[in-house]
C-alpha cells in the first residue's frame, strides 16, 4: 500500500509538473502574440494530451481529477460575481437581450444538431453549448482594448443573465440525461424537484451563509476566510452532486450565497490565485480531450456551428439591445463582442460526456468552435465601429430615421412609467403576456407528447385510420391553444399601444391635431416586434425538441416578417412627419441665423410642438470646426453618434433631411435630433469638443499596446 501511495504521489507530481510547465510556457507565448491566455492553455493541453504524439504526456486521469477542482472554483468565482443586487441592477432591457440571444442560439444549435443526424440529447447539449458567451474571454479582450462606458455595462449585464441561464440549462439537462427523458410527467417531476432543491438551498443558505461569512471576514484572518469560503464551495458542490445535479451548479450557488454577504470582493481577491491555478489545469484538460482526427472528421459541423455562433449572436444581441433602447451603434458593438463561446461551453460539453448523453466527438467540436471564435473576438471588437457605420450608411433612408428616433422615444417612456398607475398597468399586461405564453408552451408540449399516444390508442383499436387520428389530435391541440394565441396577440397590441401613448401622449381632445401620430404608429409596431421576439424566441426554443419538423419556427418567423413589413411601412410614413418637422425647425433657425449663439438649444415649446423628433438642438459649424468642408458621409455623424440631421440652414436657404453627400461649410447651422446622449455626442463631433461622459457614453475600442 505504501508503494502504491508513493507511486500515486509521483504520478500526481509528474502530471502537475508537465501540465503547469507547459501551460506557463503557452501563457507567455500567448501574451507575446496578443492572444487570450485561455487559448494558450488549450493548445498546451493538446500538446501534452494523448492524441498528438508528442513525447510529453500527462496522466489524463490525474489531470481530469484536478480539472474538476478547476470547474468548481471557476463556477464559484462566477457565483461571487453574481448576486440578487447585480441581477436587479442589470435592468429589464439587458435581461430581454440575453433571453432573446440565448433562445435563438439554443434553437439554432438544436436544429443544426438534428440536421446532422445527432440524437435529441446531443442536439439539446449542442444548443446549450452555443447559447452562452465567454465571460473570461470578453473580460480579457475588453481590458486589453480599454473598452469602458455604456457598451461594457451592456455586455457585462448580458453575461450576468447568460450565466444564470447557463446554470438553469445545466440543471435541466442533467436531470433529462439522468433518465427523465422528454415525457410530460417526467419533465414536470424534474422541474418540481429542481425548483424544490433551489428554493430550499437558497432560503436556508441566505439564513446562514451571508451572516457566517461576515463574521468570519470580520476576524481579519485571510487564511481563515479563504479556507472557510472554499469549504462552503466544495460542501455545496458535493451536496448538489449527491442529489443528482452537477458540481458546477452547487459551486455557482455557493458563490452567489456568499456574495449576498457583501464581502464578495474580499473573498474573490483571496480565491483568485487558487482559481487561476486550477482553472489553468481545467483549460489544459480541455485541450487534452481534443482529438485532431475527430475534428478533421467533423470539420463541416465545426464550420457551420462557428458561422452560427458569430452571425447568430451578432443578430440576436444586436436586435435585442436595439429594441430595448440602446442605439444601433452600441447594439452592433455588443453583438460583435459576444460572438464567441468559452468556459461554460466546455463545462456543458464535459457534462454531456460524463453523463453519457453525448458521443465523444461533441466535445472536440465544441472546443474547436470556441477556439476559432476566441481568435476572432479581438478582431470583431475592433471592427465593430466601422461595421456599425457601414450598417448605418447602407440602411434605407426611412429605416435610418426610425433607428435614430426610436431611442429618443424610449427615453421619453422611462420617466413616464414612474407613475404608480402606469407602472401597475404595464406590469399587469406583462404578467398576462408571460402567463399566456407559458400556458401556450405547456399546451403545445403536452399536446405533442400526448398526440402520439392518442393516435396510437385510436389506431390500435381500429377506431379510425392513422391519418384521420393524427389530424384530429392536432386539431384538438390547436383548438385548446387558440384562445391563448389570441390572448397573446391582444395583450401584445394593448401593451405596445399603452407604452407608445406614455412615450408620445396623444392630444387630450379629439379635435386637436395629433402631431405625433406617425411617430406613435411607428413606435407601436416596433414595440410589438420587440414583444414578438421576447415571447416567440423562448417559445420556439422550448417547444422545438417536442415538435416534428420546423412548424413552430416557421410560424414564428412568418409573424416576425409580417410585423417587420408593417414596421417598414410605418418608417416610410414617418418620413413625412420628419420632413414637416424639419421645415418648421429650418424656418426658425433661418430667423436666428444672424444671432451669435449658434449652438443654443431649440426652444422647448418647439420640441413639444414637434413630438416624436427627440430633443432637437441647433449646432453651428464655425471656422476651424472638424466638420467644416466635409460631407455628412465623411463626418459619419449618424454612425458615430446615433443622431440624425433634420435640416441644414445656410444663410437664408435651408436643406431638409440632407443626403450623406451634402458638404458642410463654416456658418452652416445643423438641426440635429435624437436622444439627449446622441445629440450631445453630435455637438462634440461637430464642434471638436468632448462631451462630459465621452462620445455616446462609450470609449472607442483601441489597439492594445501591450
Amino acid at each position: 500500500m505504501l508503494g502504491r501511495s508513493v507511486h500515486g504521489d509521483h504520478d500526481l507530481l509528474k502530471a502537475l509538473t508537465v501540465v503547469l510547465g507547459t501551460a506557463g510556457a503557452a501563457a507567455l507565448l500567448s501574451k507575446r502574440l496578443h492572444q487570450p491566455v485561455v487559448l494558450g492553455y488549450i493548445v498546451a493541453g493538446l500538446v501534452v494530451g494523448p492524441n498528438v504524439g508528442v513525447p510529453l504526456v500527462a496522466d489524463p486521469e490525474v489531470v481530469s481529477t484536478l480539472s474538476e477542482l478547476g470547474v468548481v472554483l471557476l463556477m464559484f468565482s462566477l457565483g461571487l460575481e453574481f448576486s440578487l443586487r447585480k441581477l436587479i441592477r442589470v435592468g429589464a432591457g439587458v435581461a430581454i437581450t440575453a433571453i432573446i440571444q440565448c433562445s435563438l442560439l439554443f434553437w439554432l444549435g438544436f436544429t443544426v444538431g438534428r440536421a446532422f443526424g445527432w440524437t435529441t440529447l446531443e442536439s439539446l447539449f449542442t444548443g446549450a453549448i452555443l447559447a452562452i458567451s465567454s465571460t473570461t474571454i470578453i473580460a480579457k479582450a475588453f481590458d486589453e482594448q480599454g473598452i469602458k462606458g455604456r457598451m461594457r455595462e451592456l455586455v457585462v449585464g448580458v453575461l450576468i443573465v447568460e450565466d444564470l441561464i447557463a446554470i438553469l440549462l445545466m440543471a435541466t439537462l442533467t436531470a433529462v440525461a439522468n433518465g427523465a427523458g422528454l415525457s410530460a410527467g417526467a419533465l414536470a417531476s424534474t422541474a418540481a424537484r429542481l425548483a424544490g432543491f433551489l428554493v430550499a438551498l437558497v432560503v436556508l443558505g441566505l439564513l446562514v451563509i451571508p451572516r457566517a461569512t461576515r463574521r468570519i471576514t470580520a476576524m481579519k484572518r485571510p487564511e481563515v476566510t479563504l479556507v472557510a469560503s472554499v469549504a462552503v464551495c466544495f460542501g455545496i458542490a458535493l451536496l448538489a452532486r449527491e442529489l443528482g445535479y452537477s458540481v458546477a451548479l452547487g459551486a455557482f450557488l455557493a458563490g452567489s450565497l456568499i456574495a449576498e454577504s457583501g464581502e464578495e470582493l474580499v473573498i474573490e481577491h483571496l480565491v483568485r490565485p487558487v482559481r487561476d491555478l486550477f482553472g489553468a489545469v481545467f483549460f489544459v484538460s480541455v485541450g487534452m480531450m481534443m482529438d485532431p482526427s475527430l475534428m478533421a472528421q467533423h470539420w463541416v459541423p465545426i464550420l457551420v456551428l462557428t458561422v452560427i455562433v458569430v452571425v447568430g449572436k451578432i443578430v440576436g444581441v444586436g436586435l435585442g439591445a436595439f429594441l430595448t433602447g440602446n442605439g444601433a451603434r452600441t447594439s452592433i458593438q455588443a453583438g460583435m463582442s459576444l460572438a464567441q463561446i468559452g468556459e461554460f461551453s466546455f463545462i456543458i460539453a464535459a457534462l454531456g460526456l460524463s453523463l453519457g448523453a453525448t458521443r465523444e466527438f461533441i466535445y472536440p467540436v465544441a472546443v474547436a468552435v470556441s477556439a476559432i471564435t476566441t481568435l476572432l473576438t479581438p478582431w470583431l471588437i475592433r471592427a465593430s465601429v466601422p461595421v456599425a457605420s457601414w450598417v448605418d450608411r447602407t440602411l434605407p433612408g426611412p429605416l435610418q430615421t426610425l433607428v435614430s428616433l426610436y431611442g429618443s422615444w424610449l427615453e421619453h417612456l422611462r420617466p413616464s412609467t414612474e407613475g404608480p398607475a402606469s407602472t401597475l398597468a404595464i406590469r399587469s399586461l406583462l404578467k398576462r403576456l408571460i402567463l399566456d405564453a407559458v400556458v401556450l408552451a405547456v399546451i403545445v408540449v403536452a399536446g405533442a407528447l400526448g398526440a402520439r399516444h392518442a393516435r396510437a390508442f385510436l389506431v390500435a383499436r381500429d377506431l379510425m385510420p392513422p391519418e384521420i387520428a393524427g389530424a384530429i389530435t392536432i386539431a384538438l391541440v390547436a383548438l385548446i391553444a387558440a384562445p391563448f394565441c389570441i390572448g397573446i396577440v391582444r395583450v401584445g397590441r394593448k401593451l405596445g399601444t399603452t407604452l407608445a401613448d406614455l412615450a408620445l401622449p396623444p392630444p387630450l381632445e379629439s379635435s386637436q391635431l395629433d402631431l405625433a401620430a406617425a411617430a406613435r404608429r411607428a413606435l407601436v409596431v416596433t414595440l410589438q416586434l420587440a414583444m414578438i421576439l421576447l415571447v416567440g424566441a423562448p417559445f420556439v426554443a422550448i417547444t422545438q425538441p417536442f415538435l416534428p419538423g420546423l412548424h413552430g419556427a416557421e410560424l414564428f418567423f412568418g409573424i416576425l416578417v409580417i410585423v417587420a413589413l408593417a414596421s417598414w411601412r410605418s418608417a416610410r410614413n414617418l418620413e413625412g412627419h420628419v420632413r414637416a418637422g424639419a421645415q418648421v425647425i429650418a424656418e426658425l433657425l433661418s430667423r436666428q441665423s444672424r444671432e451669435p449663439a449658434m449652438t443654443a438649444p431649440v426652444p422647448g415649446g418647439l420640441t413639444v410642438a414637434l413630438q416624436g423628433l427627440g430633443e432637437p438642438i441647433a449646432i453651428g459649424v464655425s471656422e476651424g470646426s472638424p466638420a467644416a468642408e466635409r460631407t455628412l458621409s465623411e463626418l459619419n455623424l449618424r454612425g458615430l453618434t446615433g443622431a440624425t440631421v433634420l435640416a441644414i440652414t445656410r444663410g437664408d436657404s435651408a436643406l431638409l433631411v440632407p443626403t450623406a453627400d451634402e458638404r458642410l461649410h463654416a456658418g452652416d447651422v445643423l438641426a440635429v435630433a435624437g436622444t439627449r446622449e446622441a445629440v450631445a455626442s453630435a455637438r462634440a463631433l461637430v464642434t471638436g469638443t468632448e462631451p462630459a461622459d465621452g462620445p455616446s457614453g462609450e470609449d472607442e475600442p483601441r489597439d492594445s499596446t501591450d
